[in-house]
């Protein structure tokens, strides 16, 4: 799969101005000014989350696959304050949807109960029916969990369709470059 956002290094932890110039973050900064609909100048989403209770496990980390949770939060608050509202498109005469089809996450570090933590969406564009984003949580500056995942529209009985292409025309001033 592209990624639309670096690569990290096996066991990277931290943003560094140095190894993601491109990316746009200084190492003393990991949350940047935000547009009233929470992007930043380079399109992409920022969202935060407070880390629950219900959110750890018994040794009181957050559960892996609660990131893939706090991530379809990303991805949903990035479509929804992008402009498309998941109600609209089950309304429309043909209605549709989104559903993941592969996820691919790659843990850096733990957060635990009461961590606040950002969750960044980038979308990357489009592959045929495919589309592609690349998200991060960050704890402060610490990125914790990388996610690329890959969506696809579906009709409301769950059928595979064509992307709406007002959607995609809507997205396409949030397309992150590799």
């Amino acid at each position: 799969m592209t990624k639309c956002l670096p690569q990290l290094a096996c066991g990277e932890k931290h943003i560094t101005h140095d190894a993601h110039q491109d990316w746009g973050y200084a190492g003393e900064m990991a949350r940047p000014d935000l547009d009233p609909n929470n992007f930043d100048a380079q399109g992409r989403h920022w969202m935060r989350v407070r880390v629950y209770y219900e959110d750890t496990d018994f040794t009181g980390m957050v559960y892996h696959a609660n990131y893939l949770r706090f991530f379809e939060r990303g991805r949903s608050d990035f479509m929804r304050d992008a402009g498309i509202s998941h109600t609209a498109l089950l309304d429309r005469p043909d209605p549709a949807a989104f559903t993941l089809i592969r996820t691919e996450v790659d843990y850096k570090s733990a957060a635990r109960i009461d961590d606040e933590l950002d969750i960044m969406t980038a979308f990357c564009g489009t592959k045929g029916a495919r589309m592609l984003f690349s998200q991060r949580c960050f704890r402060g500056e610490e990125l914790i969990a990388a996610g690329e995942m890959t969506a696809v529209q579906i009709h409301a009985d769950g059928r595979p369709r064509r992307p709406v292409p007002e959607i995609i025309a809507q997205l396409a001033n949030k397309i992150q470059s590799d």
